[in-house]
């Protein structure tokens, strides 16, 4: 189809679907907002070494320049296949994702071939809209193949957690109206901007969805400009809210209704070595903190990390806070804490895995965690505590004995599935890599002795006995390859 014919029938089909919105400059927009189908495989953590499950979803994008298509994460993830469709077109365009950030559950894309789109306007990128004000929802909710438009008001706006990733919070915006599946990725718009993304909606409440507003979608796209996506840096602290009156009054606060307690540092963030539990944060770059946690952005009350969420790895804060009555004025540069993404979830990715006479060993990570349920009581602490007592330091990997395939060599081990490894061969393991170096090094040992967490006795396994059961594990099991060690 021509760029004229498809300009016609975006035309037509937006008086037919939009009736009196034809009459407003703002209509031409709609021709800008494209459905996305996508072909997917979801790696599979069980069986670490098949190809995973196949499936596909619909979703919502929308120009924003030239050859650039802004949806959600969501809707692009473990993709293998992105089709976009013009309304009212039978033409499928090819497409590809160029930047993805799971964090904030965004992703941009380009058209293998942009030249039917090159008349096509784009977006322009609004601000946070006011509470009670009215917006625009475009989509392609499931239901039907037609461009859909619903309109909501504004409810709330607030700092909460992105349900993509399972470990990031952001600034999100509420409304009254439905965020149903295939909506995602689309279009908020007031006054013909951009004031939103559609991109979750809330399943025990009707008529209630979240669209992630223009600070986080500015920021994405700033910090992509330079060809590649940093993720969000952490200031890497806890703090407590100080509502009690003696409490504050032994930390010497005033009864003014600011400053919360820090009770935790994480090791090597931004704060480390400048703030310290027992520490009364007043204050982010002038802007008061409030005993619980809060402070004023863009005339709205929310979670003082709004303060950070702004800037980028390098950037620097200004930091007002009380140690044992004395006022301490610091500025701290602010980095990334890579370790923090253990508890997100892992998207185009093939799972990482060791497997040794039968053995499988895999390193904990959330999607790992959700697949296997483990029940240990020190696998679960090793988890929680990862990042804020800074096991991450001294192991890049938690690794876990999660299967034992039935063979010869196994027949006599078993209840060890589930736990973490401490040691091979008397050295402690810090990362798959190196648990998979102390499994087939060049000169083993007699027998290979693998220690766990928790077990009352070691796994053992006699070497020679290795390049067998591997033989017969692979054969009767379909493992095409003993391991996967890349990210």
């Amino acid at each position: 189809m021509t760029r004229r014919a498809l300009a016609l029938v975006f035309s037509i089909i937006t008086l037919l679907v939009v009736p009196g919105l034809a009459q407003n400059g703002s209509s031409k927009l709609y021709r800008s907002v494209l459905r996305i189908e996508v072909a997917t495989q979801t790696p599979d953590y069980e069986t670490p070494w098949n190809s995973g499950r196949f499936g596909g979803g619909i979703g919502t994008g929308f120009l924003i320049g030239k050859n650039q298509i802004l949806t959600n994460a969501h809707v692009v993830s473990n993709q293998q296949r992105i089709l976009i469709t013009v309304h009212g077109s039978p033409e499928k365009y090819p497409a590809k994702v160029e930047y993805i950030a799971h964090d904030c559950d965004l992703a941009l894309l380009s058209l293998e071939d942009f030249s039917d789109f090159e008349d096509f306007p784009v977006f322009p990128i609004g601000e946070i809209p006011l509470l009670e004000s009215q917006v625009t929802v475009i989509g392609y909710p499931v239901g039907g193949d037609r461009l859909s438009v619903t309109k909501g008001i504004v409810s709330r706006i607030d700092f909460q957690p992105y349900s993509h990733s399972r470990a990031d919070s952001h600034l999100v915006v509420q409304i009254d109206a439905a965020i149903n599946p295939g909506n995602s990725g689309g279009p908020v718009l007031q006054d013909g901007k951009v004031v939103g993304v559609a991109f979750q909606g809330l399943r025990q409440a009707d008529n209630t969805g979240y669209i992630i507003p223009t600070p986080v979608v500015k920021r994405f796209i700033k910090d992509i400009s330079d060809g590649s996506y940093d993720h969000y840096a952490e200031l890497g602290i806890n703090e407590f809210p100080l509502h009690n009156p003696a409490m504050r009054k032994a930390l010497g606060l005033e009864d003014n209704g600011q400053g919360v307690l820090i009770t935790n540092v994480v090791p090597t963030t931004s704060a480390d070595g400048v703030l310290q539990p027992g520490d009364v944060l007043i204050s982010l770059d002038g802007n008061p903190v409030d005993s619980d946690g809060q402070v004023l952005v863009d005339g709205e009350k929310v979670n003082l990390n709004e303060i950070v969420e702004r800037k980028y790895a390098g950037d620097k804060v200004a930091i007002r806070f009380l140690r044992n009555g004395s006022w301490n004025d610091v500025e701290v540069t602010l980095k990334p804490l890579p370790a923090s993404r253990m508890y997100a979830v892992q998207y185009e990715k093939k799972p990482r895995y060791v497997v040794f006479a039968g053995l499988v060993f895999q390193p904990l990570d959330t999607n790992l965690f959700a697949t296997s349920k483990f029940k240990d009581v020190t696998v679960r602490r090793l988890f929680t505590d990862y990042v804020s007592k800074g096991i991450f330091q001294e192991k890049k990997d938690i690794v876990i004995l999660t299967q034992i395939e039935p063979d010869p060599v196994t027949s006599q081990i078993d209840n060890f599935t589930g736990l973490a490894v401490e040691k091979i061969n008397g050295i402690p393991v810090t990362d798959l890599q190196q648990a998979h170096e102390l499994l087939y090094t060049e000169n083993p040992p007699e027998f290979h002795i693998i220690e766990l967490y928790g077990a009352n006795r070691p796994v053992i396994i006699p070497s020679a006995k290795v390049d067998e059961a591997n033989q017969r594990v692979q054969r009767n099991y379909g493992i095409s390859s003993l391991s996967n060690l890349e990210d």
